[in-house]
């Protein structure tokens, strides 16, 4: 199998294209700074990603920058803290100021020459429209967790995914590579669909960090440590192939 048997590569965004995990920790400091215990950045996403998980499955419909407003109610629960409604909103605005990685505009521009770019991501159409313009790159496609009505992993968003392009493009399940971050929201679903999958393993192997670990280590067929390593497979194997 190689890169260039596809032609689109579908794209989870925050973890993946945007750092979110620095994003999340910059946000949730001065709430996290008044808890009564001292907590590490690590033990802050993981407590995010615990509690994130839990809202998306008691309300898979809601927009996403209103559920991050009720995470951060959560989490001022669970560090006993009094938090007004307009620090919650806050952070559920905050998606606006994750940062992209530094490797992910080239990378896309890059990509974008060889495939079709589509984002299929856990968010709202309004957050994400703010990461788009970070990215610098128009997707051919882009599919939130607001248009589908559920969150990752919930199959429903694959099944949607895999339904619109077949639809909109004329594309099959053999025509697409899955590139994201996460094992547990993505890398799970494209092993039951049966879809290919590049893991962009920013986190070098280390577990925990605002992705909770899926129940089941998921397979994959590409494995890089950042885009730059995507990128760079693709122009070797292209440079091989004259």
């Amino acid at each position: 199998m190689k890169l260039s048997d596809f032609k689109v590569l579908t794209f989870d965004c925050y973890g993946t294209l945007i750092d979110w995990e620095s994003g999340i920790a910059r946000a949730l400091l001065p709430l996290s700074s008044q808890a009564p215990i001292q907590i590490s950045r690590e033990q802050l996403l993981q407590t995010f990603a615990k509690h994130e998980v839990a809202q998306q499955t008691e309300t898979p419909a809601m927009p996403y920058a209103q559920l991050l407003a009720r995470v951060y109610t959560r989490l001022a629960g669970e560090w006993m803290l009094s938090v007004s409604s307009g620090a919650a909103d806050a952070f559920g605005a905050s998606i606006a100021d994750w940062p992209e990685f530094a490797d992910s505009v080239s990378a896309l521009q890059y990509l974008k020459r060889h495939y079709r770019l589509v984002i299929l991501s856990n968010v709202d159409r309004n957050s994400f429209g703010a990461s788009n313009a970070r990215l610098k790159v128009e997707f051919d496609a882009i599919y939130t967790a607001q248009d589908i009505g559920s969150y990752k992993p919930d199959p429903r968003n694959f099944e949607y995914m895999l339904r619109h392009l077949d639809d909109d493009f004329g594309l099959q399940p053999s025509d697409v590579l899955h590139t994201a971050q996460s094992l547990f929201h993505d890398h799970t679903l494209a092993n039951l669909f049966g879809v290919a999958s590049a893991w962009i393993d920013r986190r070098k192997q280390q577990a925990g960090g605002a992705t909770l670990p899926p129940s089941i280590i998921p397979g994959y067929n590409f494995r890089f440590e950042d885009m730059a390593g995507m990128v760079g497979a693709h122009r070797r194997e292209l440079a091989e192939r004259g």
